[in-house]
């Protein structure tokens, strides 16, 4: 994999400076340099200007940016922005159209180097090949594409890395801001709207909401509330727009295109896509309400994004490193997860490579691979209800809730419940008289040893002797115990 990893993005990369280095803002293909990034420069000179009204004109655009960059004339963009997306990028008009660029790609190139490494930091088991993960995130085909879209993606990809991160510590609230940030690009926003209000996670829902109206707020502030109704216009107006607002059909990747492709009669197609997406959303929401697992949990989340997302081109991929590595991690903790797993993972950061082969073919294989990914996530979950149903009859207890305390002496109950981190499992005067790992999987506690050595390392309530404790840092922390006797006179679980 590592030696994979580099080829294809010394590959890439060599190809794409080959392709940048000339003394114009032209490249050798004769493409603008940055392509998309001329629309956001285009914004910000407008919002230096202060014409919000020429914010949605296509025609006033158009002459402003050849105004600004001559090698830019007669180049035309769809206006699908809101207002307040003009304000970011009005700083970086202020710089020559070239060293605008230079500073976004930087900023795009640290922040999605930002969110690997924080999301990195979150998988113990991918801890000893943080070389290979910087390897593949570098030549993570997703990227490459941002970087010569000159797409802003990478903002998209730190709003749902800074959710995540506030999901694990229990702050819902501050989650749903991070969430709500997503409204420059609300088509990212459809799967987690259906997921959190099903779910009832009131308190995300709440501060996606207020996150929202806040960006709507600060465009209303800057240029009055005229731009804002031009925008939700010219959004209804899309439909009858989609020939010049997707040119490139086969450099997207998600069920509503995948459909168009696949099916000439586009009233087909779209009910296509309407009930794929119905079906994709049902199951992830499945997995929310019954998995407990938030890495598998978000995992979901993302690739439902992509897939029921109305428009998602390439670039958007980049909102999947979380998910790849969320779920290497957890596949490599988990041996006894569905086969072909690791090969959808791998597909799924590997097939946007082929994207332009749809151009022949109608059929957008990155689009099965993902559906088949969110498939197996979802039987695993299904899976995993079955089996903490018949361990909590083998055990004679419920797997969750509280009767799980009965069982404990009251002060042991009582730490437990107080804990900041509560415990989700406990199970009492556990006698592991053979393989420890059968004996964990057997009460319903976990499914292998690694899992439950990472958990003991974390744990916020005594659970073994201090001689059966064991550091994560270690490969095989709880090795010696695998072949002898053991007594455990609580053996509790965290929630993930």
């Amino acid at each position: 994999m590592r030696a994979q990893a580099l080829l294809l993005a010394v590959t890439i990369w060599s190809l794409y400076i080959w392709t940048i280095a000339t003394p114009t803002l032209r490249d050798r293909n004769g493409n603008l340099k940055g392509t998309d990034f001329l629309h956001f420069y285009t914004l910000g000179s407008l919002a230096i200007a202060h014409q919000g009204g020429e914010l949605y004109d296509m025609d006033a655009q158009s002459a402003m940016a050849a105004q600004r960059v001559p090698n830019a004339a007669d180049i035309r963009y769809l206006p699908l922005y809101p207002p307040q997306v003009s304000l970011v990028f009005a700083p970086l008009a202020y710089l020559s159209y070239g060293c605008a660029l230079a500073l976004w790609w930087l900023c795009t190139a640290v922040i999605y180097g930002a969110c690997c490494y924080a999301i990195w930091r979150e998988c113990p088991n991918l801890r000893d090949f943080g070389g290979t993960v910087a390897l593949v995130a570098i030549g993570f085909p997703a990227l490459f594409h941002l970087i010569a879209w000159g797409q802003t993606s990478a903002l998209a990809l730190a709003c749902f890395t800074a959710c995540f991160l506030l999901l694990r510590d229990k702050r819902e609230f501050a989650a749903g801001l991070a969430l709500g940030c997503l409204i420059f690009k609300p088509q990212l926003g459809l799967a987690a709207a259906v997921v959190f209000i099903v779910s009832a996670r009131w308190r995300l829902v709440a501060g996606a909401a207020f996150s929202a109206a806040a960006q709507i707020g600060a465009g209303i502030a800057y240029y009055g509330v005229e731009p804002l109704r031009s925008w939700l216009r010219t959004l209804g107006a899309v439909p009858a727009l989609l020939p010049s607002f997707e040119p490139r059909p086969y450099q997207t990747h998600c069920l509503r295109t995948f459909w168009s492709m696949l099916v000439s009669w586009s009233g087909a197609a779209l009910g296509l896509y309407v009930v794929s997406a119905i079906v994709v959303l049902a199951g992830t929401v499945a997995i929310w309400k019954h998995q407990e697992s938030l890495s598998l949990k978000y995992s979901a989340l993302l690739l439902a994004t992509v897939l029921v997302s109305p428009h998602l081109t390439v670039y958007d991929l980049v909102i999947l490193a979380p998910a790849i590595l969320l779920l290497t991690d957890w596949l490599i903790s988990h041996p006894s997860a569905p086969q072909g797993t690791g090969t959808l993972i791998y597909l799924t950061c590997a097939l946007p490579l082929l994207g332009p082969f749809t151009r022949w073919t109608h059929i957008q294989l990155s689009v099965i691979v993902m559906t088949a990914l969110l498939y197996l996530m979802w039987r695993t979950t299904s899976k995993k209800d079955e089996a903490d149903v018949n361990s909590a009859e083998r055990v004679g207890l419920r797997v969750r809730g509280e009767p799980l305390l009965s069982s404990l002496p009251e002060e042991e109950c009582q730490r437990i419940r107080e804990t900041p981190c509560p415990c989700g499992l406990v199970m009492t005067s556990t006698l592991v008289d053979h393989h420890l790992k059968a004996a964990i999987v057997q009460a319903g506690a976990a499914e292998n040893v690694r899992e439950f050595a990472d958990v003991v390392d974390h744990a916020s309530v005594p659970i073994l002797a201090p001689s059966f404790r064991g550091s994560r840092r270690q490969k095989d922390p709880l090795g010696p115990l695998l072949h002898g006797p053991a007594v455990f006179d609580y053996l509790a679980i965290r929630c993930p």
